[in-house]
């Protein structure tokens, strides 16, 4: 994946006209970690930085993250998403996808296997969550106190 997602950086950075030096400095990312990115020598890159270079490109991000495989990992856990869930829940839901860093225990990353574990945790505690606040009712001012 991180070797296929590298070559449609490439391309997809050369069809735009820029050169490795270029990105970098628009995107705010460095030179060196780009080309790995590109070569496959590093794994595939976090949502906040596929948005950094989908906007130094003028490249749809929605491309960037279905090549770097999320849309699908996102659609493999949206299949949990409640009937009752809002469309800001939603978004809200695909946010915390999106913003989740690199996942490690004891200062050593985690591998695909323990990662999916722990989002599939994660989902269940965030529906629960939401539904719970739903349910909450609000309370009301205490008219004694006047």
């Amino acid at each position: 994946m991180e070797h296929e997602f590298g070559l449609y950086l490439k391309r997809l950075r050369e069809s735009k006209g820029l050169t490795l030096s270029q990105l970098a400095v628009a995107a705010g990312i460095s030179g060196s970690q780009i080309s790995r990115i590109e070569n496959g020598l590093r794994g595939v890159p976090k949502p906040a930085t596929l948005r950094r270079l989908a906007e130094a490109m003028n490249a749809s991000y929605e491309e960037l993250m279905e090549r770097a495989g999320y849309l699908q990992e996102y659609e493999q856990m949206a299949e949990a998403i409640p009937e009752w869930a809002t469309s800001k829940d939603k978004r809200d839901f695909k946010k915390m996808l999106e913003d989740d860093g690199e996942l490690m225990f004891d200062g050593i990353p985690l591998n695909k296997e323990d990662r999916q574990r722990i989002k599939d945790v994660l989902t269940g505690l965030f529906w629960e969550a939401k539904q719970m606040n739903k349910r909450k009712p609000t309370p009301k001012p205490d008219k004694s106190d006047n």
